[in-house]
């Protein structure tokens, strides 16, 4: 007995604990970034990104390169300029007006103060509420512009998890080859 509890003590002195850590910590970040991805008021992507350069920070002889991390920061800004405008073109290519793009943009910034189903409902009725008041649309037209601002947002979010994923296989595939 008291030979199997050496032999456990030895492995545990022969581990390399900060190994262990930096990995446990880049996993979990990068799980909390994909989950990000689709929740609202997590930085998704940024979150990854972080994660990768805190791998790198920390264990720098784990193979991560400087290239990489560039390529990663390029994809966290991609994934921001397809969010941002995502709604927007939606709404433009289904005949939106420029007062329902500012609607849309203008409501999603209100609908961040209520929670999940403002983010959702946000630029819907601020695109809504701007084709029929400002651009004095009839109701047929302004739903239809409304409408785009929906597929453009789900659109966007699709997006956005195609570029989450790429960036954790871009890192993951960096690090082992």
């Amino acid at each position: 007995m008291a030979l199997g509890l050496d032999g456990m003590l030895e492995w545990f002195k022969s581990v390399d604990w900060s190994l262990w850590g930096v990995w446990t910590l880049t996993v979990t970040l990068m799980v909390i970034g994909l989950a990000g991805t689709v929740l609202p008021l997590l930085p998704g992507p940024f979150i990854i990104f972080v994660a990768a350069f805190l791998h790198k920070f920390l264990r720098p002889e784990t193979g991560l390169s400087w290239w990489s991390i560039a390529l990663l920061a390029l994809l966290v800004i991609a994934s921001y300029i397809v969010d941002f405008f995502s709604g927007a073109m939606g709404t433009k290519w289904f005949g939106g007006s420029k007062w329902g793009i500012w609607g849309v943009v203008i409501g999603g910034i209100v609908g961040l103060f209520f929670g999940f189903i403002g983010l959702i409902v946000g630029p819907i009725i601020g695109g809504l509420v701007a084709e029929l008041l400002i651009a004095r649309k009839r109701m047929g037209p302004a739903v239809k512009a409304t409408w785009g601002s929906v597929v453009g947002t789900t659109l966007g979010l699709a997006a956005r998890i195609g570029i989450s994923i790429a960036m954790v296989i871009a890192f993951v595939l960096d690090v082992l080859w």
